[in-house]
């Protein structure tokens, strides 16, 4: 069975940082790239980032790419995603997600495969 589950959420201050985790289970990082997205309520699941399956390269939005850094222990078929100076509109779910190809990994969700539940991170004063 294919699963994810994102941990490392919380609250913290604009200005701050968070180190996000996505664990994966039911199939070898090297086998689907992984991809990082952000919900706010209401709003479309948008994509942060990506990283490659067996060629680990890494891709980000324009917006963020500044801001973020996804990178991955394969050993422990873990991505991470490191989120920098945080501001008010980083706050909402992020999940993760695998996709069979790199390729699509940026085009949105429609290629992903599965995704985790997610793990909340508001950014407050």
């Amino acid at each position: 069975q294919v699963q994810f589950v994102e941990s490392g959420g919380g609250l913290v201050k604009p200005g701050g940082s968070l180190q996000l985790s996505c664990t994966a289970s039911g199939f070898s990082l090297e086998d689907y790239a992984i991809g990082w997205f952000h919900q706010e309520p209401g709003k479309e699941r948008e994509v942060v980032g990506c990283i490659g399956s067996r060629d680990p390269r890494t891709a980000y939005v324009d917006s963020l790419k500044d801001r973020v850094t996804i990178s991955r222990n394969v050993p422990e078929n873990t991505v991470i995603l490191q989120l920098n100076d945080l501001r008010l509109e980083d706050t909402g779910i992020y999940y993760c997600g695998g996709v069979l190809y790199v390729a699509d990994c940026m085009l949105g969700t429609r290629f992903y495969s599965g995704w985790g539940r997610g793990t909340q991170v508001t950014v407050s004063p």
